[in-house]
């Protein structure tokens, strides 16, 4: 199982949990995650979903090694469902990010698809699919300028630096940072808190403000797609992905740029 689902009150908990390739999303995982986002959207009981990872690290993005596999890889069809499973959808009751270790590439789309973010001080956010050529097409085009606005959004997603927790909060990414450890101890507490307030009106004013901005969201995220496959048609990724497979940019270390790149 690399989806767990805990119902703790009007609070359900979704956890990626497939730690060996720090909780990294193939196809059965997206799958899997976004059945478990869809449960808890029906349940007339749960009013907060949180999502997180599974010992110490949210998520590290899609799983490159599954690339090859057609099986195995990450859907790249151009309609309501993600590659990163839910970041899609649209569901009515708010949704907390837990935080730890590295939300970065796909992991930061899942962490920007949700409304609120509680980050342990010792976290890592980054566009780090920059760094092996793969594009952005689970939201982070869209969503990351909406959060933190465009000028620092194009620093992070052009240069695929890394964010520590301090600076996430800084500039709006992070909503709460909390000690390393404490990311979903912290989050259940805000959850239990949205939980027991007025929820008419509170999903009502959690719409609108998700609707505030020119494009619509669902046609936002569709060009959004169309654009990261084309570059990925045009070879734009294959370079990094095969390097990164032969073991380079581990653990958050840069790639080599090459001299003709």
């Amino acid at each position: 199982m690399t989806v767990r689902r805990q119902q703790h009150g009007p609070v359900c908990v979704v956890t990626i949990d497939r730690p060996e390739v720090r909780n990294a999303v193939d196809r059965a995982t997206a799958e899997a995650l976004e059945s478990a986002i869809a449960t808890a959207e029906t349940d007339a009981d749960t009013r907060v979903v949180i999502l997180t990872g599974a010992a110490g690290t949210f998520c590290a993005g899609a799983d490159l090694h599954a690339l090859d596999d057609p099986v195995r890889r990450n859907r790249l069809e151009p309609d309501l469902r993600g590659p990163m499973g839910p970041t899609r959808r649209h569901p009515a009751v708010p949704v907390i990010a837990a935080i730890e270790g590295h939300a970065v590439a796909g992991g930061l789309e899942l962490a920007l698809w949700c409304d609120l973010r509680v980050v342990a001080r010792d976290a890592v956010l980054g566009v780090f699919c920059r760094r092996v050529g793969v594009p952005l097409i689970d939201g982070g085009t869209v969503r990351l300028p909406r959060v933190v606005g465009l000028g620092v959004a194009l620093d992070l997603i052009l240069t695929g630096r890394a964010v520590d927790a301090e600076e996430a909060q800084r500039i709006g990414l992070a909503t709460r940072i909390v000690d390393p450890g404490a990311a979903l101890s912290t989050a259940l507490e805000f959850a239990t808190q949205l939980a027991a307030l007025p929820q008419i009106t509170l999903r009502a004013d959690l719409a609108s403000a998700r609707a505030a901005f020119d494009r619509p969201l669902p046609e936002a995220l569709l060009a959004e797609h169309d654009g990261g496959m084309a570059a990925i048609g045009a070879g734009g990724m294959l370079e990094g992905v095969r390097r990164f497979q032969a073991g380079e940019g581990r653990h958050g270390q840069e790639l080599e740029v090459p001299p003709t790149a």
